[in-house]
């Protein structure tokens, strides 16, 4: 077996660790450090945390707010580069982190955004960069992948090493006050990325094949805890862990159909990605079961620990009614049409996951006609 496995260099994991990002980007030479977050990591006071620790070290500091899409990525490096930013501190949500991932890389670099866009397209190198999630899903503090939206409303992702942190913070702290939709979204969203790194088609390898079943242990053990208890300082420790744990499977070994029928959900109707996940999850994970079952046998173990099964069928399928029975009780939405999906667009997304998303559809344990892609939207519309 040939494969190559990329990670993130340091990991910091305690309660309490934001207080500690001014000494991790002083140590790594940055002086003047843009801060990329959302309004909320704002309002929530977490920003002025973070900034009261980089001022502490010394470093000036400037706050960027941004959307995630192409015209305010570009904006955000122009005012990086006028700051005379020399290191880069994401804090947030995937949406945050994937901001600040590409303003660390574009600071210093001359390529358009538009030339970055697929894989190993990115020249040059970024300032130095710390990432902080303030979720437990997306494991983008641990990929070298930013996924923005561009001006016609699509999708795009930058897969390159350069985006790969130079150190991930994870303080389970800031994730105590999540809302319960966003806890379970976000949750969820980190199982399929374990789920799909397992099963991958294209990319699969042992070291993922463990982190991908260490996180969906995790992951299975504490979702319903915290969404139970979301002061559990614990179980939101281990869902950050798991998230972590899956993001590095996921960016080493791919995600696959489930991710690609979420992407149109996002990029038009503005459904948050890990809303978009789990909406999938359960009709295309039953959509593989015959030829996935015994590659979801094994996931079965690590999601129901103690169950015992008689054959490999039978663990499959409870496999799976697990994901579905984890999804109906998360408290999320589960119809596109209450989501304001509309019914002319099942046809339009369908025919835009087969042709622009065929790199998620070969890495999918079944292969996919645009048909059967319009079949699962239906299902759940």
């Amino acid at each position: 077996m040939s494969y190559e496995f990329r990670s993130v260099p340091r990991i910091v994991c305690e309660a309490g660790a934001l207080h500690s990002v001014g000494s991790v980007l002083k140590g790594l030479g940055a002086q003047r450090v843009m801060l990329v977050c959302d309004p909320g990591i704002v309002n929530l006071g977490f920003a002025g945390k973070a900034q009261a620790a980089l001022e502490a070290v010394g470093c000036a500091v400037t706050v960027l707010v941004p959307d995630p899409s192409s015209a305010v990525v570009k904006e955000s490096a122009e005012q990086a580069r006028q700051f005379k930013a020399d290191g880069v501190l994401g804090l947030g949500g995937g949406s945050s982190l994937d901001t600040a991932k590409l303003v660390a890389l574009l600071i210093n670099s001359e390529q358009p955004l538009e030339e970055l866009y697929g894989t190993d397209k990115a020249q040059g190198q970024r300032v130095p960069l710390v990432l902080v999630p303030t979720t437990a899903g997306t494991g983008s503090e641990v990929t070298w992948v930013s996924v923005i939206t561009d001006e016609q409303q699509r999708k795009q992702a930058v897969y390159s090493p350069q985006l790969m942190p130079d150190v991930a913070v994870l303080d389970p702290l800031l994730t105590l006050g999540l809302p319960a939709k966003v806890t379970a979204a976000t949750g969820l969203d980190a199982m399929v990325h374990a789920i799909e790194a397992y099963t991958s088609c294209t990319r699969k390898n042992p070291i993922a094949n463990g982190l991908a079943t260490t996180a969906l242990g995790l992951l299975g053990a504490n979702l319903r805890k915290v969404l139970a208890n979301g002061q559990d300082v614990a179980a939101r420790t281990a869902m950050q862990q798991g998230s972590l744990m899956a993001g590095m499977a996921f960016v080493n070994a791919s995600v696959a159909a489930i991710h690609g029928l979420a992407y149109p959900l996002g990029a038009r109707f503005h459904i948050p990605h890990g809303h978009a996940n789990a909406l999938e999850m359960g009709p295309v994970l039953r959509f593989n079961l015959s030829a996935a079952q015994h590659q979801y046998a094994e996931l079965a173990t690590y999601l129901l620990p103690g169950r015992h099964f008689e054959h490999e069928a039978e663990a499959a399928e409870a496999f799976v009614q697990a994901i579905e029975a984890l999804v109906a009780d998360s408290g999320l939405e589960t119809r596109l049409s209450k989501l304001g999906v509309d019914e002319p667009a099942l046809t339009e997304m369908a025919n835009s996951v087969v042709l622009n998303l065929r790199r998620l559809i070969d890495s999918n344990p079944k292969d996919m006609t645009e048909q059967d892609v319009e079949a699962l939207y239906r299902s759940i519309f």
